[in-house]
Formats: structure tokens, sequence, C-alpha cells
């Protein structure tokens, strides 16, 4: 059978590709664009950058650090009229991998929400108090000099 093959198609079988006498030959770059949207390791890229993407372990405070946190709490509670301003760095866990990052936010406090345990800033932003690494009070809306 192989023979009867070669025989069909004995005639074409050396004969040179066929050219198109009305298009330019297609580079290489355009030809393997072709094929871009069936390659085996679609999302390969996006999946190696996510494994690089690095986060950082969440810290156990001290019970100093969460004493003091604690009572900046209670002196914010106390003059929540005041809308202190305060400088907060928290852990912000990451959605998609363990761990998380830590960010400082800086805001007057609205309230503090004594049922969901978060700190409510005018910016709208909101801060659970047990994500809290530390806290610093900078001073309240209505500061007399002296």
């Amino acid at each position: 059978m192989n023979q009867d093959m070669n025989d069909k198609y004995a005639a074409i079988l050396h004969a040179p590709r066929p050219r198109s006498t009305t298009h330019a030959p297609m580079s290489l770059w355009d030809r393997a664009a072709q094929f871009a949207p069936f390659a085996a390791l679609a999302g390969h890229t996006e999946g190696t950058q996510e494994v690089a993407r690095i986060t950082q372990e969440r810290l156990e405070l001290s019970e100093d650090a969460a004493m003091e946190i604690a009572g900046c709490i209670q002196i914010i509670q106390s003059r929540l009229a005041e809308q202190l301003e305060v400088t907060v760095t928290c852990f912000i866990p990451d959605p998609r991998k363990e761990g998380g990052a830590y960010v400082t936010e800086k805001g007057r406090v609205k309230k503090i929400d004594a049922v969901w345990h978060r700190l409510v800033l005018t910016n709208g932003k909101e801060i659970a108090i047990a994500d809290i690494l530390e806290i610093a009070i900078l001073r309240s809306i209505n500061r007399h000099d002296s």
C-alpha cells in the first residue's frame, strides 16, 4: 500500500511549495501570532507572578503592645467628638494566599464600632481593632494651642 501511495503522489512529492502571486509571504512572527490564542501554557505567566508575589506574615503582639493599643482606643473612645487624627498600622489579609501586608492609614476617627470591633475613619475606611499593630494619636480637630 505504501508503494501505491508513492505512485499516486509521485508528481508532486518533490515539487516546490506553491507561492501566491497576489499575497506577500507572511512573516514567521505573524504566522506564530495566529496560534497565540491556543497557547498550551495560557495563564502560566499570571500564575508565576502570583506565586512570586511576596506577602508578610501576621505578627503576634506582645502583651505590652496590646495594652498600649487598648489604652489608645479608650482615649479615642472618650474623645470621639474631637475627631482625633490618628495613624494606624494594621494587617490586611491577602485574599488569594496566606499572609498579607501591613499598611499605615492616617485619618480622623469618626466612631468605634463596638459590635464589629472596628475603628471607623471619616474617610470611610474601617480598620479591625484586632488587626492593629500600632496606633498613634496625632491631634484633635478642635485643638487649642496654648
